[in-house]
């Protein structure tokens, strides 16, 4: 699913206007109707529910469903941060519609803490509501209480001050449930808010954004303002999306079926590739046994690991499927070995950072074979950058944000981090996986994947060895890099829901998700 920046998504509005027709009016009220049917199903109407409207389009949205709320039974209290005179064309007709419900229903027209169906307070730096004449309108009380932020939406071009800076600070400290209108107000879609000291934006508990997702709900420092966010298909055009140019993709499971490879009924291990690892070392052998794992239920015909001495015991009887190879070294991987007959190679769990391990890791770069590195072989990387100029084309590189570090320098924010993983993937000819919540993987080409699966219990030891077990089973099986970065990512993180579906995601370890590979090969081949 394509990401679109805010220019596009004016386009994709103006697009669908025209073309599906439909008047930009009936548009906001299909998004609100989305919006209504969504707090309608998850919010009762005993809850009491204040809509904060700004002036723009996004308030627009903010007063159709507190017409709908107010039709639904719901007690409403709306509160408009502007003047009613400069509202734009589609938030005035629907300013006029919900005065219409208002007095139709016989609502009291005054805000009043008593008011039952829907009340509406102006409120601008003239006329803001003192507490000596109203009770903190935004507090929630006991009985809890429902904010819905449609103050500026997606369009915002500059840090909110001033008025409206002082009524989102208010919004924070409410004692209530916050539901945000497609994006929280006060936040960037396309570029970060870091450099303010204290960044002026709603604190959402859920944001109820309209597709295609935004950029900035892929990063970590936005977080706490998105809160947990639900995509609503308002029907934009889907001929504009499919033509519009873009660099930032969402995974989804229609985008990652096709890359499937189906088995033919006369296959045999040797269509389906020789995957070598070389993981492992004293003291970390569960590394390479975690990654053994996950490779063979990725589903190459062969798996072979590269182990010292010390481990050879160990994975001949945890994983009697893996066949080894044997580092003369007693606990560490100091000598390439011979790589006819592989058709992919995984390195970097477990492996340490002695110097000998270096130097072989060296020879292997330049070998030219198709590779994932991981953990301490991105280390190594990190350590010696000239390295990264020897890597073959289309080498996949699987860092975690401080490994990333290590290879990329420090970054201000998100954003930058993000720009400096394309950089890095353009100029050194690679796929980068960064690891995370919404796992991003970045191409040569400039593009940008964003991961929808996954969870928060796959954060434990291992967890970044089974992918890379995954990954180095699927480019064994000549999946292209990025079908099986792509692939293997979204497995994994489906995997790991699964998991944590079954356990909780406390209780959730990494090889709880190679338990659940198969289960995740299955639900998308829509078997499960």
């Amino acid at each position: 699913m394509k990401i679109l920046p805010v220019e596009k998504i004016r386009e994709a509005d103006a697009y669908t206007i025209e073309q599906e027709p439909i008047s930009d009016i009936d548009l906001m009220e299909r998004a609100a109707g989305m919006c209504f049917n969504w707090i309608y199903q998850h919010i009762p109407p005993l809850h009491t529910v204040k809509v904060i409207a700004g002036s723009g389009n996004n308030g627009g949205d903010g007063l159709a469903i507190a017409r709908m709320l107010t039709e639904k039974d719901y007690r409403v209290e709306v509160f408009l941060a502007g003047d009613v005179d400069k509202l734009s064309r589609n938030c005035k007709i629907n300013y006029d519609r919900l005065i219409a419900i208002r007095d139709q229903r016989h609502c009291d027209p005054e805000y009043s803490g008593e008011a039952t169906g829907c009340a509406i307070t102006i409120m601008n730096d003239q006329s803001r509501p003192d507490d000596s004449r109203y009770p903190h309108p935004f507090r929630g009380g006991a009985g809890g209480g429902v904010l819905i932020d449609a103050l500026f939406g997606s369009g915002l071009t500059r840090p909110v001050s001033g008025f409206h800076a002082d009524l989102i600070g208010d919004i924070n400290e409410a004692n209530a449930l916050v539901v945000a209108i497609d994006v929280p107000s006060g936040l960037f879609i396309d570029k970060t808010i870091k450099g303010e000291k204290e960044p002026v934006v709603i604190r959402a508990d859920y944001t109820l954004t309209f597709a295609p997702p935004k950029l900035a709900f892929f990063f970590p420092e936005n977080d706490p303002y998105i809160g947990e966010w639900v995509m609503l298909d308002i029907g934009l055009s889907e001929t504009y999306i499919k033509q519009a140019d873009v660099k930032n993709f969402m995974m989804t499971p229609a985008s990652i079926k096709p890359l499937l490879q189906k088995r033919n009924t006369y296959a045999h291990k040797g269509n389906f590739g020789h995957a070598l690892l070389i993981c492992g070392g004293r003291g970390k052998m569960g590394a390479a046994v975690l990654a053994a794992k996950a490779c063979l239920r990725a589903g190459p015909g062969l798996v072979t690991v590269r182990v010292p001495q010390s481990g050879v015991e160990i994975l001949q009887t945890a994983v009697p499927e893996a066949m080894l190879t044997i580092d003369p070294d007693e606990q560490s991987y100091t000598v390439l070995p011979r790589l006819d007959g592989y058709t992919a190679v995984g390195i970097g769990p477990g492996i340490g950072l002695e110097t000998v391990t270096a130097n072989a890791f060296k020879h292997l770069i330049q070998e030219g074979m198709p590779m994932v590195i991981d953990a301490d072989a991105i280390t190594l990387l990190g350590e010696n950058k000239t390295w990264l100029g020897f890597l073959p084309p289309g080498t996949i590189l699987t860092p975690h944000p401080k490994e990333f570090e290590r290879i990329a320098g420090k970054t201000a924010n998100d954003f930058e981090r993000n720009q400096r993983q394309r950089e890095l993937s353009f100029k050194y000819s690679c796929y980068i996986i960064l690891k995370g919540a919404h796992t991003a993987i970045t191409t040569p080409d400039g593009r940008c994947y964003f991961n929808a699966t996954g969870n928060p219990g796959m954060a434990t030891g291992g967890s970044g060895d089974v992918l890379t077990g995954i990954l180095t089973g699927l480019l064994a099986q000549r999946y292209r890099p990025l079908e099986a970065c792509l692939l293997a990512v979204y497995l994994h993180g489906l995997a790991g829901d699964l998991a944590a579906g079954s356990l909780g995601q406390e209780a959730l370890i990494a090889g709880d998700i190679i338990n659940q590979i198969g289960k995740a090969f299955l639900s998308l081949y829509g078997e499960l």
